[in-house]
């Protein structure tokens, strides 16, 4: 099969298309034929040889994809030809991924579903949901009627979370650090765009003087102690990502953390996404109810080092998938 190999990290010359074995799948395991997948910072990383100890090269990267079974044990209840998505659980760290015409995942980490929305629509989805939805449910266990704030709203996992935040029933509020990008947060139907300088406590409490019931952290630590203002006695923070690139905060003590407000954080896998919920939000796509965010999809393994130097620049928001033509 041909896949993308990084043999040793780099830039984007490191990305190399080549012919490897088409991988067997281990007792436990399915192989799945890959017709599309998201093209992830996390990859990036890996590219760079910038990520923790678990990823080992060569490496085929890609911590998530959506395809058709190929081949499965007979107890594990998927049968070939079956509409399937993966991701994360190590998939393109600690053992090869999804930048390949195949892939062999554990079962556990495989959700079946049926649709008819195309490919380069649903590449865009399993990483991208599983953390939104994750991180609102697990995380902040966010309530119809109730107020969120989504710190680094124009972000892949933010412009998510804040269309299902809104089918949830609540009322989002979202930063973005260009007055320019404001519309794209409209679009997803966020009730209030911020522009965010840095401190955003004093837009948000004009808003909801009591405060907000709660916040998806996406910018990390360099802002944590602004965000800790924004949220009312008795609200939660969710801490899920670092688009700024600072996950420590140097000499912390836990009386920074306000009285009454509650700081908890997310890193789950693809079992915090229920195959129930990822078919519901399927639906509400094609619908018309939720948007998926896509960027821009492109075509062969050829265009991996267009994509993640589009990734790399960020200047595109929503998500970028490679489509696998057959």
């Amino acid at each position: 099969m041909r896949a993308v190999v990084v043999s040793q990290p780099g830039g984007l010359d490191a990305l190399q298309v080549t012919t490897v074995p088409r991988p067997e799948p281990q007792p436990g395991w399915v192989r799945i034929k890959v017709k599309a997948f998201g093209v992830n910072e996390s990859e990036v990383t890996t590219r760079k040889g910038e990520s923790d100890p678990e990823v080992t090269y060569p490496r085929i990267p890609g911590i998530e994809g959506v395809g058709v079974v190929d081949q499965a044990d007979e107890d594990s209840g998927l049968r070939p030809g079956q509409q399937v998505a993966t991701m994360m659980g190590g998939m393109g760290r600690s053992f090869d991924g999804s930048y390949a015409q195949y892939v062999t995942v554990p079962t556990g980490q495989v959700i079946p579903f049926e649709t008819s929305l195309p490919w380069g629509v649903v590449g865009a989805l399993p990483e991208m949901f599983q953390t939104a939805y994750g991180s609102l449910t697990r995380g902040l266990d966010l309530k119809a009627g109730q107020t969120l704030l989504i710190r680094g709203g124009t972000s892949t996992v933010g412009l998510s979370a804040a269309t299902i935040a809104k089918d949830l029933g609540a009322t989002v509020l979202s930063t973005t650090r260009s007055p320019d990008r404001a519309g794209e947060l409209r679009a997803v139907g966020v009730d209030h765009p911020l522009v965010d300088n840095g401190t955003i406590a004093d837009q948000v409490r004009e808003l909801m003087p009591d405060g907000v019931d709660a916040v998806l952290e996406l910018v990390g630590c360099s802002v944590l102690a602004d965000t800790f203002r924004t949220v009312r006695r008795h609200g939660t923070v969710c801490f899920t990502g670092a688009l700024a690139g600072q996950w420590t905060i140097p000499d912390f003590t836990p009386f920074m953390i306000p009285n009454g407000v509650r700081l908890t954080s997310y890193a789950g896998g693809a079992t915090d996404l229920p195959a129930q919920v990822f078919r519901q939000q399927l639906q509400a796509i094609a619908a018309g109810r939720l948007k998926a965010p896509v960027a821009k999809v492109y075509h062969g393994l050829e265009q991996v080092r267009d994509a993640q130097a589009d990734v790399e620049a960020g200047t595109t928001p929503g998500k970028h998938v490679v489509l696998l033509d057959d």
